[in-house]
């Protein structure tokens, strides 16, 4: 594969990486500002019908079962999560598309941590989501340091430091 194709893939990627970022924050800032009364009758509204016509349905039962034990405590937890990890991904998908040097060390350092943490959940909920969203940080790594190869390469020395300080 060329390095044109890469480079695009790499882009794409990242964008997509930028596009979920701004969904966590929404979601953040969503759950930060609705209480968790609210989010349970919504979920009861959203899942009754379901229930009524088919109570053992499975996405719907488990929803119902999540949506019970939904404390104010979990709700906080996520509000932060979100809008932490959201940020910090918005903050590096900019710094990489504009191409500056400390973007991509500090990008792969924070996926790294973020696939550690996914690993940790997924000891405790086994949710499959969490090993695809691991998959693909682990491909998004991969072309952000084949990029951060290239660039550094191309990059002369004297504008290379005055970039990193950027």
């Amino acid at each position: 594969m060329n390095e044109r194709r890469i480079h695009q893939i790499f882009e794409i990627s990242i964008l997509l990486k930028g596009a979920h970022a701004l969904i966590e924050c929404i979601g953040g800032l969503i759950l930060a500002l609705v209480s968790t009364q609210s989010i349970l009758r919504l979920v009861n509204w959203i899942v009754q019908p379901e229930l009524l016509n088919d109570p053992k349905d499975f996405v719907a039962s488990h929803l119902h079962a999540w949506v019970q034990d939904f404390s104010v405590g979990t709700k906080n937890f996520y509000a932060y999560y979100l809008l932490s990890h959201g940020l910090v991904k918005v903050l590096l998908v900019i710094g990489l598309l504009r191409g500056k040097m400390w973007a991509y060390p500090a990008s792969l350092v924070a996926l790294a941590l973020f696939i550690v943490y996914q690993l940790y959940r997924f000891t405790d909920t086994h949710g499959i989501g969490l090993i695809i969203l691991t998959v693909f940080d682990l491909f998004v790594m991969v072309l952000i340091w084949h990029e951060y190869r290239i660039v550094r390469q191309h990059v002369p020395v004297r504008q290379a430091r005055g970039r990193t300080q950027e």
